[in-house]
């Protein structure tokens, strides 16, 4: 389900999507949709990173560590 919204954006990021829209983006809705979402992410991925920070227990990477020196 989706809820229609109103936002009023500076004209820079109207320009923007619409340019982003008229090289196959889609619709408006699509391009705002996509980059919520994106910013979600790196909001999240930004917490997960203050956590690992603050617990300081990287020894889950040690193996992923060596996978990934193995295949340099």
């Amino acid at each position: 389900m989706s809820v229609q919204i109103a936002v009023r954006l500076p004209e820079e990021l109207v320009a923007y999507v619409d340019a982003l829209v008229t090289d196959g983006a889609g619709s408006r809705a699509a391009v705002v949709a996509r980059a919520l979402g994106l910013y979600q992410q790196q909001l999240s991925a930004e917490r997960d990173a203050q956590i690992l920070e603050s617990s300081g227990d990287y020894d889950d990477f040690d193996d992923l560590v060596s996978h990934v020196a193995v295949g340099d």
